[in-house]
């Protein structure tokens, strides 16, 4: 494991698109996190998301969470570079040809995206913590970790995001037929819920003569990019302005998108050996 990991640091200390992307990921996610300080014009009015709970216990795990998931896609680009790199410069066949075996170059890329996985979780964390300590109103030992969950599910979702895009790399081996492969799905996955939701929601109409009634899962629910947004809901509804527009905030742990998301974490991996195994390179 010691060797599989010198290898993937040396190949990426040495890969200026590695280094690019890290840096504007760690100085972005920075920047979010402290954006609830700043002033904003709303409507005529100013808003000051500190002001409004942002930085609040229990609230503060699932504001950074939701906000720092946003940047994923720059540690995203960093992992599909690195792996389309390795098809495009010969350097897979190379590792072959000098001992390295399909299940150890599989691990490699697993090794490195569990290293950028828990180096994120680990400093939005201590993040978290602290800005919460420094600005929250509530300090009871009962709110500080009542939603900390929030950060394994952070874990998670950025987990399975990184092995979905490890399988697209390893499929289509171009880092552009990746993105618009992803992008593909995206678009899919959402026109698929939208129309599911629409017939489900008529049809319920219908029978209940015109009362519409919202059920709380959708077979879509358990796709992937939907069973990943659904770990970590929109923080937005907890500020006191929405609660003063009537919002009310509800949030039934997810039990259903986690073990969701386990199971396309494993389908992408075995998926990413599969077309390793096939292809002949």
């Amino acid at each position: 494991m010691i060797r599989l990991l010198k290898l993937e640091y040396l190949k990426n200390l040495n890969y200026k698109p590695f280094k690019i992307f890290a840096l504007l990921y760690f100085i972005v996610l920075i920047f979010l996190l402290l954006i609830g300080l700043m002033d904003f014009e709303l409507f005529g009015q100013t808003i000051n998301l500190k002001e409004q709970g942002m930085y609040d216990f229990p609230g503060v795990w699932n504001f950074t969470t939701y906000i720092v998931g946003l940047l994923k896609i720059f540690l995203g680009c960093i992992i599909v570079f690195s792996i389309c790199q390795e098809f495009s410069n010969r350097m897979f066949k190379q590792n072959l040809i000098d001992g390295l075996s399909r299940e150890e170059f599989i691990i490699s890329k697993l090794l490195t995206i569990l290293g950028f996985t828990t180096i994120s979780t680990f400093l939005v964390f201590i993040v978290a913590l602290l800005l919460g300590k420094t600005y929250s109103t509530a300090q009871g030992i009962d709110l500080v970790f009542k939603e900390v969950y929030f950060i394994f599910n952070y874990f998670l979702k950025l987990l399975t995001f990184f092995c979905f895009l490890m399988f697209l790399s390893i499929l289509f081996r171009k880092s552009i037929f990746v993105f618009l492969a992803f992008f593909m799905f995206w678009f899919v996955e959402g026109v698929l819920s939208g129309v599911e939701k629409f017939v489900l929601i008529r049809n319920i109409a219908d029978k209940e003569k015109g009362k519409t009634l919202i059920t709380q899962h959708y077979i879509t629910d358990y796709l992937p990019l939907e069973s990943m947004s659904r770990l970590i809901p929109s923080p937005l509804v907890r500020t006191k302005l929405a609660k003063l527009l009537g919002a009310e905030y509800k949030f039934i742990y997810p039990w259903e998108s986690v073990i969701a998301c386990l199971i396309w974490c494993s389908i992408f991996i075995f998926g990413s050996y599969w077309i390793l195994k096939k292809k002949d390179w």
